[in-house]
């Protein structure tokens, strides 16, 4: 038996990485109200920097990839406690996937 999963269909399925980030923010947990916030830089800095550093915590690394550029990522992983999980987690991924550029 398969299953066919749509999407893009309100209420499928899918599973929503965002939640697992901002589980006492619901109203982040939307992609398409995420994506607003995040393409506003300029009057909304601060709150960007936070949810990178909420991403760098609690969320996986492709949507992290997915929704910062990479320049922003290193520059935020600099700031991470060093010697902590996240920071190593964040160290290795850089290093594997050649964030830092040379």
């Amino acid at each position: 038996m398969r299953i066919i999963v749509d999407v893009k269909t309100p209420g499928s399925m899918r599973t929503n990485f965002l939640k697992a980030v901002f589980w006492d923010y619901p109203q982040f947990a939307d992609e398409e109200n995420l994506l607003g916030v995040l393409r506003d830089q300029g009057k909304q800095a601060r709150l960007r920097s936070w949810m990178l550093a909420r991403f760098l915590s609690r969320g996986r690394v492709v949507d992290t990839l997915r929704y910062f550029d990479k320049e922003e990522i290193v520059g935020a992983v600099r700031k991470l406690r060093p010697g902590s999980f996240e920071r190593r987690k964040w160290d290795r991924v850089i290093e594997v996937y050649g964030l830092a550029g040379k």
